[in-house]
């Protein structure tokens, strides 16, 4: 495995992530889900590979998947040895300072741990002010309950504008961003990414193989994800025309590359400077062909080639607005 560090932190991550939405109490938001003796073999095996950033949220399967997540490191490793992302916007009161002081607390109870190293907000909030939002976050790293703080999906002048609060009032600026970026949705590449590269903030993307499309040959799969995850239809089947163009690349240069499909799409990332991925695995054997991305080099001609066929997509990750309360699958096609 290999290390980075997050931004301008001492945070040091391996160059991929455990996404741990697959773990969780199954029904409570997904069906695939992973159980509790299965999420303990699962970060078992990931410790065993050399992966030490997990990244969970307050909302995923009921706050079972920070539960689980807890409990398993516990079991295989020491706190100093790890490090752990939570998030917080799905809830009451949104990225408010009472529901961010009311919701770290809830975290860390989960988890079993009396601090975490990153504080990711979930989405950008439109009905608290941003001040209260930073000042709250910073407040938190001043108490030491959180390292550092980041940002998920949101609009590039949306995360332009709270780093700026931050700086303005001496607060902590964010350090990594978890966006919504893959070889079949790269909108971000307008204004989100260059700003974040611009301030030194670390790229921890979720749905690098776009929910398996960018796994396999074909679109559809039988796999019980496939056949029951509705956010995945609503986030990637309206571009499946257009998309597939890319996905047949993808398999044509695994052919070339004698590797995988997903291992292209991994290595595609990190050639796009991208810090850790975040690979939502539901069997061991994907966070081995994860691991086995380190040794494939994408050249130049390679990537122009994977990146050819591209047409704009509709926006999907950053929202115009605050969802109802209690939704937590945002792209959700019933």
């Amino acid at each position: 495995m290999e290390y980075t560090k997050l931004g301008n932190t001492d945070i040091e991550v391996s160059k991929l992530c455990v996404g741990c939405m697959s773990f969780g109490k199954a029904g409570t938001m997904h069906d695939w889900t992973l159980d509790e003796k299965q999420t303990d073999e699962m970060v078992a095996h990931a410790l065993d590979l050399g992966i030490n950033f997990f990244d969970t949220a307050n909302g995923y399967s009921a706050g079972t998947s920070e539960e689980y997540l807890g409990k398993a490191l516990k079991n295989h490793t020491t706190r100093d040895k790890v490090v752990i992302a939570s998030k917080v916007y799905f809830n009451e009161g949104r990225l408010s300072k009472g529901a961010i002081f009311r919701e770290i607390d809830g975290t860390l109870k989960r988890l079993g741990t009396d601090y975490l190293d990153i504080y990711i907000i979930h989405r950008f909030d439109y009905e608290t002010p941003i001040e209260e939002t930073m000042e709250a976050l910073h407040d938190l790293v001043k108490m030491g309950k959180v390292r550092a703080i980041g940002a998920s999906a949101m609009y590039g002048y949306q995360f332009h504008n709270m780093q700026l609060a931050a700086k303005e009032h001496g607060w902590t600026p964010f350090s990594v961003m978890e966006n919504h970026y893959n070889l079949l949705y790269r909108e971000d590449e307008r204004e989100l990414i260059p700003i974040c590269k611009q301030m030194n903030v670390s790229l921890m993307p979720y749905s690098p193989l776009a929910a398996g499309h960018l796994a396999r040959p074909t679109w559809k799969s039988e796999s019980l994800r496939g056949r029951t995850d509705r956010v995945a239809v609503g986030k990637y089947d309206r571009m499946e025309d257009a998309d597939m163009k890319i996905v047949t690349r993808v398999h044509e240069l695994a052919e070339k590359y004698q590797c995988k499909m997903s291992q292209i799409a991994i290595a595609w990332q990190w050639a796009k400077g991208v810090t850790s991925p975040i690979i939502g695995a539901t069997k061991m054997q994907y966070l081995d062909d994860a691991a086995g991305t380190l040794n494939i080099r994408l050249t130049a001609e390679g990537i122009a080639y994977l990146e050819e066929c591209y047409v704009p997509h509709p926006i999907v990750g950053a929202i115009d607005k605050n969802p109802a309360q209690g939704v937590m699958l945002l792209d959700e096609k019933k």
